[in-house]
């Protein structure tokens, strides 16, 4: 367990902290903890994990985490640090439900903050998703237009509501832009498999996708061999595929963080869904910038995905959640 385990430590020294605020700030300071089934640079925990580090840059919080937790050991590793003293722990369940929802029974004074496809249980286990349809909506409208063959090529994790959604959104943005677009869909069964996903990518490409919708890490490094373009997914990785990235359907964990933290801190936490927090209206998603493919994208689609943007925005356009299975057009 100590070789996944790392501290991580505020960016203000702590006796800095204590001559600023005195022992009131330094009893103030939640620990929290998040337990991660996968490398913590893979792309979705990678977001809870920047949220959580600012909190702690900012001295809020003591945070530490768990990353490559097994299935199996998932209980045990929360039991642990439930034990530790952590007011907040925070984490991803879809594959450890009535695991994660039976230790949050066990410690009901302790706050638990988890991604789930479940609801809340009361009176302690919050949950999030990733509501980022309305951005990748907004990048399928460049995809479709980016399109020369009019095939697009989609490589996803699983074939979950998580992952479902933003496909379907994706792939409703790519439709309006070229009604004649077509999609080719696989699903690799994992969250952390570059090569498999690159592979995938491959024999999508050599039938004629020239745009890819790199859900999973690996896509881009396959469209970049093969010099077609690629739209990301969460986290925006065009410094390093300049060439290659268009854009990204982006992910910001911290109004969801934020809100728990202070509902900890008020002693106001309680079963909620905060899956809301990651739209577009509260920050929490957003299109990334074209950067190196500025002036690229033809005039008049970008016009029309700021238009889009502001009717989102406005409230006077919604991005349908489809949370089926997406399905292929294109053989």
């Amino acid at each position: 367990m100590s070789s996944s385990r790392r501290p991580i430590l505020a960016a203000v020294a702590a006796a800095a902290l204590l001559a600023v605020a005195g022992p009131t700030f330094a009893q103030a300071k939640l620990k929290v903890a998040a337990i991660y089934t996968v490398p913590v640079e893979q792309q979705w925990v990678s977001r809870i994990d920047k949220a959580l580090k600012a909190a702690a840059a900012r001295g809020e919080i003591e945070y530490e985490f768990s990353e490559k937790v097994a299935n199996a050991d998932y209980e045990r590793v929360m039991r642990q640090y439930a034990e530790k003293g952590n007011t907040l722990i925070v984490g991803e369940s879809f594959a450890v439900e009535a695991a994660a929802r039976k230790v949050a029974k066990e410690y009901p004074k302790v706050s638990f903050l988890m991604g789930s496809s479940g609801k809340p249980q009361a009176p302690n286990f919050s949950v999030f998703d990733n509501y980022i349809q309305e951005p990748a909506y907004l990048s399928g409208l460049i995809a479709g237009a980016m399109s020369k063959s009019g095939k697009i090529g989609m490589v996803g994790g699983y074939s979950i509501p998580e992952v479902n959604r933003l496909m379907n959104a994706f792939m409703a943005g790519a439709k309006e832009s070229n009604p004649k677009v077509q999609f080719m869909v696989t699903f690799i069964n994992s969250w952390f498999d570059p090569p498999k996903a690159k592979e995938a990518a491959f024999a999508m490409i050599d039938k004629g996708a020239d745009v890819m919708y790199a859900e999973r890490f690996g896509v881009s490094d396959a469209a970049k061999e093969r010099k077609v373009l690629a739209i990301g997914n969460v986290i925006n990785t065009q410094k390093d595929y300049p060439d290659t990235v268009v854009a990204s359907a982006l992910w910001n964990m911290e109004p969801t963080i934020d809100r728990a933290l202070k509902a900890v801190k008020e002693g106001k936490f309680k079963a909620e869904d905060y899956g809301q927090y990651s739209m577009m209206k509260f920050k929490g998603s957003e299109l990334s910038p074209l950067g190196t493919f500025e002036g690229k994208v033809p005039k008049a689609v970008m016009d029309k995905v700021a238009q889009r943007q502001k009717e989102i925005l406005e409230g006077k356009f919604t991005v349908k959640v489809d949370d089926n299975a997406p399905k292929a057009t294109a053989k």
